[in-house]
């Protein structure tokens, strides 16, 4: 199999199917390398996606009114620790209380973490705190095989994998 890989820009990435994917460009730190988010809709519904990034107005544009809005987050750094390496990771990606900032401003019907860069003894149960200080909506932290079903409703279970695929 050969793998060939496309280059991308802003904008529409796939439409196929009804399925059409817009990449937008967000900061991941100012680094040399473009980074991307991406609006995914399809019949009528939308989830995006934040990718690598600090608080970014684009994501907050294309994450108004969405379905599902998934964002990275940074959490539990020690500010006493190593100030070179805490100021390079708060650069290239959002807080919660920033993240929660994007979900209020852009109102997503659910609001999800994923890319938890948790230290210390930072938790699900202590980011969520730290994200209510700017976000009251509903939110939740992802985890391995969580599943989105997006619908009238947005609903969220573990995927099963079948134990008999045969």
């Amino acid at each position: 199999m050969k793998l060939v890989s496309t280059e991308i820009s802003e904008g529409v990435v796939y439409d196929t199917g009804g399925v059409r994917m817009t990449a937008f460009k967000v900061d991941h730190g100012g680094e040399a390398l473009d980074a991307f988010g991406y609006r995914i809709d399809y019949d009528g519904h939308s989830a995006v996606l934040s990718g690598d990034t600090t608080f970014n107005e684009n994501v907050i544009k294309f994450g108004t009114g969405a379905d599902l809005l998934v964002h990275e987050v940074v959490h539990g750094m020690d500010m006493t620790a190593d100030t070179k390496n805490i100021e390079r990771i708060t650069r290239n990606h959002t807080t919660p209380d920033r993240a929660g900032e994007v979900f209020a401003r852009a109102r997503p019907k659910l609001a999800a973490y994923t890319h938890l860069l948790q230290f210390g003894n930072a938790t699900a149960d202590t980011l969520i705190p730290e994200t209510r200080v700017t976000y009251d909506g509903p939110l939740v932290v992802g985890e391995d095989l969580m599943q989105f079903d997006i619908g009238d409703e947005v609903t969220v279970s573990q995927f099963q994998p079948d134990p008999d695929p045969a």
